[in-house]
């Protein structure tokens, strides 16, 4: 008996020209390897929108394809014959009208082709041997036969997806990149005082605005590629603006000490380098040193190990710790604007008590704590007694250096854990002994 297989949908339903192609696509299509349907699938889900699919469809051809009892699928007898209920169930309970739509939509996306039986009926005919004669129902020949178009849309889409991924990122990065580069830029700026390079600055934030506020909303690689790339630009000229000034901040930290720093490789030398430093400020009362700046006698020759010692908090404000003038005078740039000091008290400062001497003054401040109320006010007034000699930085951290190193003196030993008083008189001479627990 030759059994005829249909072609057009039962009803009222027009033929789509879509399944026409469908049809000429399985009767060209050789017999190939075998396919899996579920990773198959998995590309149809990353091709949806080359394919002209929503979810929805998706999640009916998901169920269809559970219908076939195969896992790998190849040409020949691949119609499934489900009821409108059990069809609606396995997609999620989708109502019969909205399931109707989607299978309409497989339909004319060439990925199923109808075998509509003469009442409209999905059944399967058996022969006498039980086995399948003709069914009536949904051929999946089709999306077998397109499974190397469906992978290569499907590599196509996840490449794009991957490229849109990448260019979000660097935006994403550059953007922070370039607002943090340009707030530490405008910041040392402000500090130093340094107007010739702020309108370089102004300059790249207005483009850097410009370019943010083109970022679509919606995904578009090809508009994200040119603003990731206009981003990257405008992040090296950033970073080429902060180097710049990170360098004259440290020209101006290494000469504007009073000739007081001296670059050591060699960390068991510095005690010597001290020594040094002392005797080669001697005799130097008026004469010009490196930075512009005056020495005024040899007392002044305080160093950075003293600072610290006098006033340690500062180190836990700095990156990389403190090695030499250069990180204390970028510490204390930072410093001083957490304390409340305005970018021009700061620059009067600078001005007025050389880099080293501010940055000793911002430590002392800061070491203080509560008891100075204005940090701003009492480093202005510092300056000016500085400037008219009323005072002198160096004796102020001297005298702050020997006060701590009374308070450490000062300090009971801590006890030995685990050991009572009276353990304790036992291991003391008697004379320390009675002095100590009388």
């Amino acid at each position: 008996m030759e059994i005829y297989k249909p072609t057009t949908p039962f009803g009222r339903r027009p033929l789509a020209i879509g399944q026409l192609a469908s049809l000429s696509l399985v009767e060209a299509a050789p017999a190939g390897k075998p396919v899996h349907k579920w990773n198959l699938l998995h590309a149809a889900c990353a091709a949806r929108v080359a394919l002209g699919l929503s979810e929805r469809a998706l999640m009916v051809l998901d169920a269809l394809l559970s219908f076939h009892p195969e896992t790998a699928l190849m040409g020949g007898a691949l119609v499934v014959f489900p009821s409108n209920e059990a069809l609606s169930l396995r997609a999620k309970g989708m109502p019969g009208s909205t399931l109707r739509r989607h299978l309409a939509a497989l339909v004319d996306a060439g990925l199923v082709v109808r075998r509509d039986s003469p009442n409209g009926k999905r059944y399967a005919r058996k022969d006498a041997a039980g086995e399948i004669e003709t069914a009536f129902g949904f051929d999946l020949a089709p999306f077998v036969a397109r499974s190397d178009e469906i992978e290569a849309l499907a590599a196509e889409a996840r490449a794009a997806q991957r490229a849109i991924d990448y260019a979000r990122e660097r935006i994403t990065v550059c953007r922070r990149d370039i607002a943090k580069t340009l707030a530490a830029a405008e910041f040392e700026l402000a500090a130093r005082g340094d107007e010739s390079a702020r309108s370089a600055l102004v300059a790249l934030h207005e483009q850097f605005r410009a370019v943010v506020d083109r970022i679509p909303r919606r995904r578009c690689r090809e508009t994200l590629e040119a603003i990731a790339g206009e981003l990257t630009k405008l992040a090296g000229e950033a970073f080429v603006l902060l180097r710049r000034q990170a360098k004259t901040a440290e020209m101006g930290a290494i000469g504007a000490c009073n000739g007081r720093h001296i670059e050591s490789s060699n960390p068991e030398s510095k005690d010597e380098d001290e020594s040094v430093l002392r005797e080669g400020m001697k005799g130097q009362e008026g004469k010009e040193v490196p930075g512009g700046h005056k020495a005024s006698s040899a007392e002044d020759a305080f160093t950075v190990r003293q600072v610290i010692e006098a006033c340690p908090d500062i180190v836990e404000y700095a990156k990389h710790g403190v090695r030499d003038w250069n990180d204390l005078v970028a510490t204390a740039n930072l410093v001083s604007g957490l304390l409340g000091v305005s970018p021009g008290g700061w620059k009067e400062a600078r001005s007025s008590l050389g880099d080293c001497g501010a940055a000793a003054a911002i430590a002392y401040i800061l070491q203080r704590g509560s008891a100075i109320r204005s940090a701003g006010g009492y480093l202005r007034r510092l300056s000016r007694k500085n400037a008219a000699g009323e005072m002198s930085i160096n004796r102020m951290v001297m005298a702050s250096l020997h006060a701590r190193r009374r308070q450490v003196a000062s300090k009971p030993p801590a006890p030995l854990p685990g050991l009572s008083a009276a353990a304790l008189r036992i291991m003391m001479p008697k004379t320390e002994g009675a002095a100590a627990f009388r």
